[in-house]
């Protein structure tokens, strides 16, 4: 008992004197109340903006956000009656097939131009550009090039994430020392073994972890194209409830697509983890 007392104050003090030291790594507690004080003090806010009985007595309109009470009361209609679980599937469908699509075409040219200049100088203009041009500019071209249905859906997520794919694939290629190379060269590796059993491998981490994060932003994406064909998914429901209402929606459905995206960013992340333990101290 007098043991678990003395850690506690330790802990506590070893939290508040590392708060300031710049880049000093907080334990997983440190991280946890901070997480904690974050979303309370947001919550806290929330309460606090939204807090009276009329329009007036709040110090923001309920047109523009409802207190608590009254977003999280509108679960029910939204989950039932509007059907948000088919719908965030639908749109997290497209969002894997465009992204997959994306993956399967942008790693292996980015291997490519990690490894090899001149492939790197011919694809440059391609990769500046996708990066580079506005997404709203890309929907159109969508809606053009495949027509209609779900295809443009799909085909927009490819054309809006494939350029950063390829980007980063060979940006984590070019970063392999060339110290393994010279090794490999030096053991009588020729360039396709220097390739698929050196470079490749001690890339992989670094592009499995491009892929985690460039996914949250093709799940951001699809919300522009489903918003302007209107057709079925979660941004013509934040469409529909922004115009329409009832607008305490759009606030859950930003919530659910968060929780949503943080838990597949989990799941990557755990696949990280078991695919590649020498990296992250597993094992």
């Amino acid at each position: 008992m007098r043991s678990a007392m003395s850690k506690s104050p330790s802990l506590v003090r070893g939290f508040f004197q590392g708060f300031f030291q710049i880049r000093d790594e907080p334990t997983w507690l440190g991280k946890l109340i901070m997480a904690v004080l974050c979303l309370g003090s947001l919550m806290a806010l929330w309460f606090a903006a939204t807090r009276g009985a009329t329009p007036e007595a709040r110090l923001v309109s309920p047109t523009t956000l409802g207190s608590p009470e009254e977003v999280f009361g509108s679960l029910r209609t939204l989950w039932f009656d509007r059907a948000l679980t088919r719908n965030l599937l639908k749109s997290l469908g497209r969002v894997l097939q465009g992204f997959g699509l994306a993956a399967l075409v942008g790693v292996p040219l980015g291997i490519l131009c990690g490894a090899f200049k001149r492939i790197d100088a011919f694809f440059a203009p391609i990769s500046i550009f996708g990066r580079n041009v506005p997404v709203y500019a890309l929907v159109p071209l969508a809606f053009m090039w495949f027509g209609s249905g779900e295809s443009p859906k799909i085909g927009f997520i490819f054309i809006a994430t494939v350029a950063f794919v390829l980007f980063d694939a060979a940006r984590s290629i070019g970063g392999v020392s060339t110290d393994y190379l010279d090794t490999a060269y030096t053991l009588g590796a020729n360039r396709w073994q220097a390739l698929s059993k050196v470079l490749i491998p001690l890339a992989a981490p670094e592009i499995l972890n491009s892929l985690r994060l460039l996914f949250g932003l093709a799940f951001g994406y699809i919300i522009v194209a489903e918003a302007l064909d209107m057709d079925s998914g979660v941004g013509v429901l934040i469409m529909q409830s922004q115009r329409r209402g009832p607008r305490e929606h759009v606030y859950l459905i930003l919530i659910f697509i968060t929780v949503v995206a943080f838990l597949l960013d989990r799941l990557i992340f755990a696949l990280q983890r078991y695919l590649f333990p020498y990296r992250y101290g597993r094992g």
